[in-house]
């Protein structure tokens, strides 16, 4: 049966990486994005083949992938390139929390670990509805600006939106969190965040440090709950916007960290 599996498999996104990690399956990883921070130590064990609109085509061939798993139609140029080499690629689009899960044990049934990726799956559904239990005890949750990046302003994806609800806070841009999009989550004038008045923003900004202080003194924001009470934090982007394990075990628990602190003081 094990040779039906695929036995080479080349990840172009870091969430395939870390969950055939956590499954036990990193033999079958040839190659990795060199974006990739988790787990740490695959950076060191695998090749880094592919940023994550660009890959070193003739460098992932020459690996002989029998699978190549990719995310979203961003990485659709690369899937045709790859596809017209003859190679098999599967490229996931998952944008909600079910549909995470729903990735993740494909993955796990294509590497011929269904049975333990469900076990897995199930403690992390039953960790979100603890988490989700605890926040109901909240007094009043907090109304929160998730900004994926500054300039332009870009609000939150839809799985971190529906973790923000799970963690315990509402979301102050929940109609751009259904758009799969960054440019369609684009925030024009960001007196329209100011007009929120978020109790607690949330930076992420993919590619870059996040600079409370430079969010902080953007000109009329002095007001701004926020602003004013000091609740700018940042969560790595690895943590939160990559849409696997990650987002599901730290990423919603620094959230509900964060909530949990203010909800205590302000709540």
């Amino acid at each position: 049966m094990q040779d039906l599996l695929p036995q080479r498999i080349v990840c172009l996104t870091e969430e395939t990486t870390e969950w055939l990690y956590l499954l036990g399956q990193e033999a079958r990883i040839v190659g990795i994005s060199g974006y990739t921070v988790r787990p740490r130590r695959a950076r060191e064990e695998k090749p880094k083949v592919s940023a994550f609109l660009s890959a070193k085509i003739d460098k992932i061939l020459a690996l002989k992938p029998d699978c190549v798993f990719g995310f979203s139609d961003l990485q659709a140029d690369i899937a045709a390139l790859l596809i017209k080499a003859g190679v098999q690629v599967t490229v996931f689009n998952q944008r909600s929390v079910q549909e995470i899960f729903s990735m993740l044990y494909q993955v796990a049934a294509m590497v011929g670990q269904a049975e333990q990726g469900l076990v897995k799956l199930q403690a992390m559904r039953a960790e979100l509805d603890a988490i989700a239990q605890r926040a109901a005890g909240f007094r009043r949750r907090p109304k929160v600006f998730f900004e994926e990046w500054d300039e332009p302003h870009i609000s939150g994806i839809r799985w971190v939106s529906e973790l923000m609800g799970i963690a315990g806070g509402d979301d102050i841009f929940p109609e751009l969190a259904v758009q799969s999009l960054g440019k369609d989550r684009i925030i024009a004038d960001g007196q329209s965040i100011v007009d929120r008045a978020p109790d607690i923003i949330i930076g992420s900004w993919c590619g870059k440090k996040f600079r409370p202080e430079k969010v902080a003194a953007r000109p009329g924001w002095q007001d701004v709950p926020a602003v004013r009470t000091g609740q700018i934090f940042e969560i790595k982007s690895a943590d939160i916007l990559q849409p696997g394990p990650a987002a599901l075990t730290d990423g919603v628990a620094q959230l509900h960290r964060i909530f949990s602190q203010w909800q205590a003081v302000h709540g």
